[in-house]
């Protein structure tokens, strides 16, 4: 029989499967950014770390008329998440020069989207970044969404309750500062595990371990189906 010790990554997840799995919760820090003062403190911090989780939120809006800036700005590292709210701050010059540069590196999902969405605030040119979208492709993993990536590589499962909750609430509540946050931080999470795979190739698409299996079974049957050799006794 052929066996692995390899980690097997499936090509897509199912919802209902994702449902099954337990909630993810984040292990750290959160600490909300309302003033200059407490910008300029985060942003201290996070210069010293060697990747960033980066990710947005925006109130939502239920009218075709009418539409919001972006209101929440999370930047995580391993162990603490800072939530900018950009709908009481802006997004300030020495944010803007953090989001610039090029360390350290900024890792997330669907960036266009959220560098679009900070742009509707200030102009910018964003740093070195890494979206994880393309990143997973490379390992054969078709789906692109953070739920379902995460699902994938850790059997946990991200809770999306909070996502049309109002972000521009005069306070957050815990539930939408521990969605922010995970929705933040999972890419660090993402990034650095897929990292490993790349650099040890310790992994396997389930796709190929069925293949394998099923060369390994018909290698079987082919024995036991070819002919017994006969032995000629010589005359």
């Amino acid at each position: 029989m052929i066996t692995t010790d390899l980690k097997v990554i499936d090509v897509t997840v199912d919802k209902q499967h994702i449902a099954e799995m337990p909630k993810v919760v984040f292990p750290g820090r959160i600490e909300v950014v309302q003033s200059e003062r407490e910008m300029l403190k985060a942003i201290e911090y996070l210069r010293k770390q060697p990747v960033v989780g980066l990710d947005t939120e925006t109130r939502p809006c239920f009218s075709k008329d009418r539409s919001h800036k972006v209101s929440l700005l999370q930047i995580s590292s391993d162990n603490i998440c800072f939530l900018f709210r950009l709908n009481l701050i802006g997004l300030p010059a020495e944010l803007i020069s953090f989001l610039e540069e090029d360390t350290p590196i900024k890792i997330g999902i669907s960036f266009h989207d959220d560098v679009r969405m900070l742009h509707q605030r200030a102009s910018f040119e964003m740093g070195k970044w890494v979206e994880l979208q393309k990143m997973v492709g490379l390992f054969g993993i078709a789906d692109r969404s953070l739920q379902k990536i995460y699902a994938n590589l850790f059997h946990q499962r991200i809770s999306k309750t909070q996502r049309l909750s109002n972000w521009e609430a005069d306070v957050l509540s815990d539930g939408q500062k521990q969605y922010a946050a995970i929705d933040a931080w999972a890419c660090i999470r993402i990034y650095r595990e897929l990292m490993n795979m790349r650099m040890n190739h310790n992994y396997v698409l389930a796709t190929e371990t069925s293949m394998l299996s099923m060369i390994d079974h018909v290698v079987v049957d082919m024995k036991t189906a070819l002919p017994k050799k006969r032995r000629y006794r010589r005359k």
